[in-house]
């Protein structure tokens, strides 16, 4: 218990040290600044491969699947990649979000820095019941396992996705039924009291739609991670390294997603392949080089293959 509360209370610094010192003062966040912050994130990420290498090593933690020190290594390492390579589809969506409201560039940092406590929220509570139910039932791997293929199998098959307009959206309209909305930008505010009546801003619209976005995407992702490992603790820290690394990904890769269309395939191959793992869990074992070795060769393939498309 206690290494949650350091690993948590480390969170919180952050965070607080983010919003607070780093980004203090609303502005527009350069590329440049994007990917310091990326290559900042993805490095910490991987270096805590090594602190849960010594955790394991000297027991400093429960270790309820009686991993190694290697293989908990190796496992956080591949679910932290599965993670980052399905919050691709996140990102675009944020992105979609964040033009249908019309939401200046300085202010997004701030309505995605809210939408991460809430999303550390809702991933932990989901791990948690997943975690809970795999123990309890073994069959609700099957659950999980055809989950992501028939996910993958609708990714396939999907020629064209429905244009997404959050105006639309049943959450947009419940938000007007109980608030009155202001639909101009009142700065950074999320609420604004005109006249003895509040108002909501398009940005906390905009940052319930990413809250719920979120939750509808972590359905794919918490199973997709539970194929590697139901160990609670390389669950929860290898989704909120990937949760962290996004926005600042947002920010790096938002308007070069369209580059990489065949990153798709490769989410739809991932999403397979974890898929396939957990249905077969209690009749064989994928070594865990395979797996990681799959998922590095499916992103670097989409890349690739991505890149050549762009220069015919």
């Amino acid at each position: 218990m206690t290494v949650w509360i350091i690993f948590l209370c480390a969170i919180a610094i952050f965070l607080a040290l983010d919003l607070g010192v780093f980004n203090k003062n609303p502005h527009v966040i350069s590329s440049k600044e994007a990917s310091q912050w990326t290559v900042l994130w993805v490095t910490l990420s991987f270096l805590f491969s090594g602190v849960l290498y010594l955790l394991y090593k000297h027991e400093y933690i429960a270790n309820p699947t009686n991993l190694t020190p290697y293989q908990a290594s190796l496992k956080y390492i591949t679910g932290y990649l599965i993670e980052l390579s399905l919050s691709a589809d996140n990102i675009f969506v944020i992105a979609i979000i964040f033009s249908s409201f019309k939401i200046p560039q300085k202010f997004q940092h701030r309505v995605l820095f809210w939408g991460i406590l809430g999303a550390i929220f809702f991933r932990g509570l989901m791990i948690f019941l997943g975690v809970a139910l795999i123990n309890k039932f073994d069959w609700i791997t099957y659950v999980f396992g055809a989950f992501l293929i028939f996910t993958a199998l609708k990714m396939l098959f999907t020629n064209e996705e429905e244009e997404f307009d959050p105006k639309d959206s049943k959450v947009y309209k419940l938000i007007g039924k109980i608030f009155p909305i202001k639909h101009e930008i009142h700065g950074q505010k999320f609420f604004i009291r005109e006249h003895g009546i509040n108002y909501v801003t398009p940005l906390f619209i905009a940052l319930i739609v990413i809250e719920l976005m979120d939750v509808l995407f972590a359905v794919d992702s918490v199973p997709a991670i539970l194929a590697i490992t139901a160990d609670p603790f390389i669950v929860f820290s290898s989704n909120i390294f990937a949760i962290l690394g996004l926005r600042s990904m947002y920010f790096f890769l938002a308007n070069m997603l369209e580059k990489f269309s065949y990153i798709e395939y490769s989410l739809i191959a991932i999403l397979t392949f974890v898929g396939v793992k957990m249905l077969l869990v209690h009749h064989f074992k994928f070594p865990e080089w395979a797996s990681l070795g799959f998922i590095a060769v499916a992103l670097t393939a989409g890349v690739l293959v991505s890149l050549k498309k762009q220069d015919k």
